[in-house]
This record gives structure tokens, C-alpha cells and sequence, in this order.
């Protein structure tokens, strides 16, 4: 079995998809080695395993696959879920998510657990919305942990290490409507000195390029819309953009078919805060991954190094993405302050991409950076505790629940030992 992108061949001997907890708990309690796999989205081996992979899309724990608390907008929903199947239902309880992902095809937990995010000032990682979880055990049984439990910040973003997630409880906000404005023409100067300005010119701003080019691709904003009609932000062309002349997609040369609806069209936010439809096939498919998430204060200095590589990386990526996320106190989260995330989409060409990541990572890991944890990168897995000052906490978290190690697998295994 392989990953979305082909590129990395799972190494379990075989994969369950248990209907019921007892049979889930069944599978965990008595295998050596278990990991939960979602919908494969990663590129890296955090979820791979050479024991059993269990996938939650069949599991029904004997509740609601949604239920909002209609005191506390707590929405809690079924893990295996993909945000895509939870969005719709929550919107029409009149809840929203504050953010989402460039793709509503991936799993809620799976998302979760690797620190997967959105895009905002003031919207933190999908994770940082987690106010409780529920969790099988390496002896089989039930833990759940909520916000104010002494353990709950190691156990959010915890990439599978503690237990099979069976269901995840996300605090939600009023729903509200968002409009999609695409522009091109910004110069690189123009965002170098705007930086800041730029990415909180709208509610989630992304920024797409290749490095190498003479100005920046286009830039994607995406603003809410409280008044029915909105407006595009008009930052953009005060530094010299123009609107888009119709739907774009962040890869160049491809139809936008598969993105969410631009040209300032207000509609509900889950149609819009992610860049791909649910019914489409998102990005391109055949490709590789990296991310690499910086304090803000390094924000100009990680753009200014990346672009004096740009005639390196240039020619190996598909395109390349600028956002950022609001920070959050979880013990693994790549985002522990508020943070700019640098995301590469390659070529599939995986020896070609090996080669310059080094040279990259030299760029960015003295600015703080932090690799996302489900994508790839040449950082030595040694070197990533000291990049966590809990890591240490987690670690023992992570020996207290699972002793035997049965949910280590991939680098996961390498990195706690």
C-alpha cells in the first residue's frame, strides 16, 4: 500500500478497518505493533509501521459521526472522518472552524496529529482548536483527555505515538461567509518591504511563487465577508497587483477546475478557506512535499534566503507557498508562537530533491525553523528533540502510555528510541 503521492510504500503486514471500538481495542491489545493510518496524505513515514495499520473510515463508536453541544459550540466528531464530510454538517448547525487546510481530503486526526494547518494571523493550526480527545490504548482501553488536563498539550499534536485517536472534540466559532480574491504582479521588493502587510491583508493569505521568478506568482486572499458583499483587500493593488482575468491554480499551466471559487464570490467559509473542492482530486498528485514553519520575526529574513536560492530550487518545484499561522502552547506543534510557514510542492523526483534540501535547511534552521512533520525534509531525526523544549515531557508521556512501544513506527520509532 502507498502514500497519495506514491512516493513511500508502507511497510505493514497487513491493514484492519474495524467497524466497532471492541474490535479496535481487540486489534490494539493484542499486536505488537499498531499504527493508525489515515488518508495517507503524508509524505514522510510518521505514520508507517511494520506491524498492523488500522483505518478508522469504517469505525462507528455507537454516536453521531458529528454532534454539536449546542451550549458550548464543542463540535466532536469521528477521527477517521475527512474534514471535507464534517464541514457541511457543521455549517448547517450554524458553526464554523476558524481555519482550514489547502485540502478538506484529509483526516481529522491525521491532520491533527502531524500539526497540519490553515492559514491567518489569527488562526492557529487545525490542532490548536483540539479541546479534547478520545484515544485507545496500547492496553486496549478508553482514555479521554480535554483541555486543562495536565497531559492534553502532549497529546494533541503527537504524531500517533500515545494511541489510536477515535474521536476528536474541536471548538467551533458562528458560521461565517468568505470571498476569494486572486492577484498577480507583485514585485518581489514590494513584498520583501510589505511583508507583514501583506499576509494580514485578509483573513488567510497565500502567497505562491517558484523562487526564481521576477515577481511573485499571484497571491490568493481570502476574506470574511460579514456584510453579504465584502471587499477585496486593497493593499494589494496600492503596491502595484491586479486583480487576476479568472480562476487560477497555484500550479502553472493547470485548469483551475479543481479550486474553490475566486473572483470574490462570497459563500460559505468551507468553500473557500481551503484551495481545492472536496469532489476534485487536490494539487496535482504526482508530487513531493516540505514545509518549514519560522517565527514571524524571521519572516523577511527566511523570504530574503530562500529567493537567493531561488535558481536552485527553481527548476525542481511545482510551486511554492507563503502563509502563516497564530501560535499555540501544544508540546509538538511546529507553530509555538506565531509563526510564517515556507511550503514547497517538488517534482517528483526524490534524488534530485534530497540534494538541495540540505542547502535549504542550512538557509532556514538558524531562523528557527521547524520541519512540518509529515513531509519531507534531511534534518537528522537526532537533532529534532532539540528543536521542542518539551520534547523531553512528551517522550515520557509517550513511555507512560505506551511502554512497550507498540505505536512506534518509521521515524516516529527513531526518534523516540
Amino acid at each position: 500500500m502507498k502514500n497519495w503521492a506514491a512516493n513511500l510504500t508502507y511497510s505493514s503486514a497487513r491493514t484492519e478497518r474495524p467497524r466497532t471500538l471492541a474490535e479496535l481495542a481487540g486489534i490494539v491489545a493484542g499486536e505488537p505493533r499498531v499504527r493508525a493510518l489515515g488518508s495517507r496524505h503524508s509524505f514522510s513515514d510518521v505514520a508507517d509501521t511494520t506491524g498492523v495499520h488500522v483505518q478508522l473510515d469504517l469505525l462507528d463508536d455507537g454516536r453521531p459521526a458529528l454532534e454539536v453541544d449546542a451550549a458550548t459550540g464543542v463540535a466532536s466528531v469521528r477521527a477517521g472522518l475527512r474534514y471535507g464530510d464534517v464541514v457541511a454538517g457543521l455549517h448547517a448547525q450554524g458553526r464554523a472552524l476558524t481555519a482550514m487546510a489547502s485540502l478538506p481530503h484529509i483526516s481529522v486526526a491525521g491532520a491533527v496529529a502531524t500539526g497540519t494547518h490553515g492559514s491567518g494571523d489569527g488562526t492557529r493550526s487545525l490542532a490548536g482548536d483540539v479541546v479534547g480527545l478520545e484515544l485507545v490504548t496500547a492496553s486496549g482501553e478508553a482514555l479521554t483527555l480535554r483541555r486543562g488536563d495536565a497531559d492534553f498539550p502532549g497529546a494533541v499534536v503527537a504524531l500517533g505515538a500515545l494511541g489510536v485517536v477515535t474521536r476528536v472534540e474541536l471548538a467551533t466559532v458562528p458560521t461565517f461567509d468568505v470571498r476569494q480574491d486572486v492577484f498577480t504582479g507583485l514585485s518581489w521588493d514590494a513584498l520583501a518591504e510589505n511583508l507583514d502587510a501583506v499576509m494580514g491583508s485578509a483573513y488567510s493569505v497565500s502567497v505562491f511563487t517558484s523562487w526564481f521568478e521576477p515577481d511573485v506568482r499571484m497571491v490568493w486572499c481570502k476574506s470574511r465577508v460579514d456584510d453579504g458583499v465584502g471587499a477585496a483587500p486593497a493593499l494589494l493593488t496600492d503596491l502595484g497587483a491586479v486583480p487576476a482575468a479568472g480562476p487560477m491554480h497555484p500550479l502553472p499551466d493547470v485548469a483551475a477546475v479543481a479550486c474553490t471559487e475566486q473572483g470574490g464570490v462570497p459563500g460559505p467559509w468551507f468553500e473557500r478557506l481551503p484551495h481545492f473542492r472536496l469532489d476534485f482530486t487536490p494539487s496535482l498528485g504526482e508530487e513531493l512535499q516540505s514545509e518549514y514553519l519560522l517565527p514571524r520575526a524571521a519572516g523577511p529574513d527566511a523570504v530574503r534566503a530562500v529567493r537567493a536560492l531561488g535558481d536552485r530550487l527553481g527548476p525542481l518545484l511545482l510551486t511554492s507557498e507563503i502563509r502563516t499561522v497564530a501560535g499555540d502552547d501544544l508540546w509538538l506543534s511546529t507553530t509555538p508562537g506565531d509563526s510564517l510557514a515556507l511550503h514547497f510542492t517538488w517534482k517528483q523526483d526524490w534524488p534530485a530533491v534530497r540534494d538541495a534540501l540540505p542547502e535549504l535547511e542550512a538557509a532556514l534552521l538558524p531562523l528557527g525553523a521547524r520541519p512540518h512533520w509529515g513531509k519531507l525534509f534531511t534534518v537528522p531525526v537526532t537533532d529534532l528533540p532539540g528543536l521542542y523544549p518539551r520534547f523531553s515531557d512528551f517522550a515520557a508521556l509517550a513511555g507512560r502510555l505506551d511502554p512497550a512501544g507498540t505505536f512506534r513506527g518509521g521515524y516516529v520509532e527513531e526518534l523516540l528510541g
